[in-house]
């Protein structure tokens, strides 16, 4: 009896914790937005064939096979794609031992991956799947000196098959927070930064023998990927001067892919950025001077950036990272609305739907895997109530690579429970 109990638990956590297959669906009669910054289909058609997008838009044969979904009167779109996350990281942010955003005390740097910290059943994720949200990057936090690991990118999927792609990018803290572990100087953190690039460069040439009392072997090599181009460099930065300061490291390091990350400022110095073909990923909505490296933020920053030709996305950049990022409709929409306001600078509502869709998967070179409806793409799909970018909208499906997920989490629940508490009902400490 105990074997078959325990076959029994081995099965169930099989079940468990093994992703649904995935079959042929066509999504048909919906407003379709590719999300690539076209505009929307009326009366459009999506089939998702083996977890991949085979096509999406008007006129759309349905295969024999496919499994039907009726979207008349409702928004197809693209799973929206968070540019900056610590998702999985973190479940309270006090409580250190659910927080596994930082290195800690350790004694690595650029070697640290977050992927073995990554945890698929962590609330925020099945919150914000709900919402729309079906990948993300995960992004982890410097600890005591400016470099603070690999980045990933994840799905948001009811399985335990969590990283799409790892080591997508490295994540270096410069402008007030480098200067802060750098010994409290903006030029010890940009001498410290090229000494370690200096560092890397000198481990390619004799590993086998690599000795530093700046960096260990496994975070020479890490930074060795970002100074050859195989890893992309995510920079925080935030005042114009610090990102003008970044762009000229492409002078001594050519092949660096650089992205910078909140870049309040970037307004200021947007030709350059455009120049020097660097994507951003921007917070969206900073307009009050909560620093003295934001003095100059504004709402205006990314429809700025944008009308200068720069490659601008959007990015909840420590603002909320490991829980709300399904407030990024909320911020696009915002942005479209700033059109209305004499003498601002908005996005209009298709550049402003892939700014939080295909725009972050492009600038980490991700574009061809997700972000959008295009063919070939992975099949994530929302289906929307109404226009995504209304607060009042919400998803009624949502499809990661072609599995319909389930809308359920412990938020609603908790809403349901004492919204309308029974007799009984509650635990014992509520009587």
């Amino acid at each position: 009896m105990k074997r078959i109990i325990t076959s029994l638990a081995l099965a169930l956590a099989a079940s468990i914790a093994a992703p649904v297959a995935a079959q042929t669906v066509a999504i048909t009669g919906g407003k379709v937005v590719i999300g690539d910054g076209s505009a929307p289909i009326d009366g459009g058609t999506v089939v998702i064939r083996d977890g991949k997008i085979v096509a999406a838009g008007a006129n759309v044969p349905v295969p024999a096979d496919a499994t039907r979904v009726d979207a008349t009167g409702k928004w197809v779109t693209p799973g929206l794609f968070a540019g900056f996350s610590r998702l999985g990281l973190i479940e309270i942010n006090a409580v250190r031992q659910t927080n596994d955003a930082s290195g800690g005390e350790s004694s690595f740097s650029a070697a640290i991956d977050v992927v073995p910290a990554i945890n698929p059943e962590a609330v925020p994720i099945a919150v914000n799947r709900a919402a729309g949200l079906t990948r993300a990057l995960v992004v982890p936090s410097a600890s005591d000196t400016i470099f603070a690991g690999k980045g990933a990118m994840i799905d948001l999927g009811a399985d335990y098959d969590a990283v799409t792609r790892s080591n997508v990018f490295q994540y270096v803290e410069m402008g007030e927070g480098g200067a802060a572990r750098a010994g409290g100087s903006r030029a010890a953190a940009h001498l410290l930064l090229r000494t370690m690039f200096a560092e890397a460069k000198r481990y390619t040439r004799a590993p086998n023998s690599f000795e530093s009392d700046m960096l260990t072997a496994v975070d020479a090599k890490a930074l060795a990927d970002v100074l050859a181009g195989r890893t992309r460099l995510l920079v925080h930065v935030e005042r114009a001067s610090d990102i003008l300061e970044i762009l000229k490291l492409r002078a001594d390091f050519p092949a660096l892919k650089l992205v910078l990350a909140g870049a309040s400022e970037g307004w200021r110095v947007a030709p350059q950025i455009a120049a020097a073909n660097v994507p951003v990923i921007a917070s969206a909505l900073n307009d009050l001077p909560e620093s003295f490296e934001k003095l100059a933020a504004t709402q205006s920053n990314i429809g700025r950036m944008k009308n200068a030709g720069v490659n601008v996305s959007i990015g909840m950049v420590n603002d909320r990272d490991a829980h709300q990022l399904r407030y990024a409709p909320q911020y696009a929409g915002n942005l479209v609305a700033l059109n209305k306001i004499p003498g601002a600078a908005g996005l209009s509502w298709d550049e402003a739907f892939a700014a939080i869709t295909s725009g972050p998967a492009e600038a980490m070179g991700l574009g061809a895997l997700a972000g959008s409806l295009k063919p070939g793409r992975v099949g994530d799909v929302v289906i929307w109530d109404a226009d995504p970018l209304e607060l009042s909208s919400a998803p009624s499906a949502v499809f990661i690579d072609g599995v319909r997920q389930s809308l359920d989490n412990r938020q609603q629940r908790l809403r349901d429970r004492y919204r309308t508490p029974q007799e009984g009902s509650l635990p014992k400490a509520y009587e």
